[in-house]
């Protein structure tokens, strides 16, 4: 078998100022394709991985398929690769998956079984981002009141999940946003006096038996982090993520120190290169990788053994396309230490869901895994027909 074409893809926005959704379809001469997602969409990085993967697909054509762990090596040390970086790491990944998805569809396997097998059938999800609402496609406008925020965890609840996540400073009461420039040095008092209303609220409304993730998407320093960790650790959160930026370990060994939650981070992460020194420094309890920009599901599954081997568990991060979440469904299924997966409020509305045939959403809070060929999803007609394919032969 052997690789004989490559479709560079471009998804029609979800809506108006979202995000651009970049795959890739690679080809075969026995007529079997696989897809794999760039995961670097948001504020529209995923163009920088198209261009990328163009320079790329000529590098693989002729070559087998099956060769995945050789071609992820041949592309991760081409120049700049190795300089690491997100946008590269993203353009190998959609590549590394699709290449899984292809060994799974020649061989009739789901991907897991490919991967190990199943450790489980099921998968604990959690609810994300709800200061962005649930199930609400005016999400982007959304007012950060917190009837709004009450309205959401409930609506979380009522649909059977036992854990959700969400941002309690990302966004003012009054629905403008924070200055994330500020938030590195002081978190002035009245945004303090926010939080704890918003905690009040959300751990009222979900009761005492739901887990709370609390998120951060480094908007903190180390110095604010501890600052707001200090003042939300009283409200039992199950962990507190990405705190600070991932680059200086030093920064997350003080917030572990004067903090007491459990860390997490990741999405921002690649390669088992890069998450060695944050496993090394025994500061964080759940790590996130991005299949979509760690390197794919060959290097995803380095990384996940390495934080088995140090006691860590995972949560895969999940913000893109169904094919996204179809591939982090396999991976989290054949990984041992998996903890909980991420379903986003983004990914449960229509304009996402129909850029795939199949729509796969949590029942009472859980996943049921796919037992299809390869990764387990196909980008949808409609999606393919109003999307930019570019052909490279």
């Amino acid at each position: 078998m052997k690789i004989t074409q490559v479709d560079l893809i471009k998804l029609k926005r979800f809506a108006a100022g979202s995000q651009t959704p970049v795959l890739c379809r690679i080809w075969t001469d026995e007529g079997i394709y696989g897809y794999g997602e760039a995961g670097v969409s948001i504020m529209d990085f995923s163009i920088g991985s198209y261009e990328i993967m163009r320079l790329f697909a000529p590098m693989i054509i002729g070559m087998d398929p099956f060769d995945n762990d050789y071609i992820y090596r041949k592309l991760a040390g081409t120049f700049w690769a190795q300089g690491n970086g997100g946008v590269i790491m993203a353009a190998i990944s959609a590549i590394d998956t699709a290449l899984w998805d292809i060994k799974g569809k020649a061989l009739n396997m789901p991907v897991c079984k490919l991967l190990g097998g199943k450790h489980r059938s099921k998968l604990r999800a959690y609810a994300s981002q709800l200061q962005f609402g649930w199930k609400d496609p005016n999400s982007r406008n959304s007012p950060g009141d917190l009837g709004y925020l009450r309205e959401a965890c409930q609506k979380a609840i009522d649909d059977g999940f036992d854990a959700v996540k969400l941002d309690v400073i990302q966004k003012n009461l009054d629905g403008t946003g924070v200055d994330r420039l500020e938030m590195k040095n002081f978190i002035p008092k009245r945004i303090m006096n926010e939080v704890v209303q918003k905690m009040d609220v959300i751990r009222d409304t979900i009761g005492p038996d739901v887990d709370l993730i609390i998120e951060n998407h480094c908007i903190t320093s180390a110095n604010t982090a501890i600052q707001l960790g200090q003042v939300i650790e009283d409200y039992d959160i199950m962990f507190y993520e990405e705190p600070c930026v991932p680059f200086n370990v030093d920064d997350y060994r003080r917030v572990y120190e004067r903090v007491n939650i459990p860390l997490a981070t990741g999405e921002r992460t690649y390669m088992v290169a890069g998450f060695k020194p944050l496993i090394d420094s025994c500061t964080l309890q759940v790590i996130q990788p991005d299949l979509g920009n760690c390197g794919g599901l060959t290097e995803g599954r380095k990384i996940c053994d390495y934080a088995d081997a140090n006691g860590i568990t995972v949560q895969t991060h999940t913000c893109n396309t169904p094919i996204s979440v179809a591939a982090s469904l396999q991976f989290e299924a054949a990984i041992p230490n998996f903890i909980i997966h991420e379903l986003h409020t983004h990914n449960t509305l229509e304009a996402v869901t129909e850029t795939c045939i199949y729509d796969y959403q949590p029942v009472n809070g859980y996943y049921e895994v796919p037992d299809l060929p390869g990764i387990g999803n196909e980008l949808s007609e409609k999606a393919l027909a109003e999307a930019t394919i570019e052909v490279i032969k």
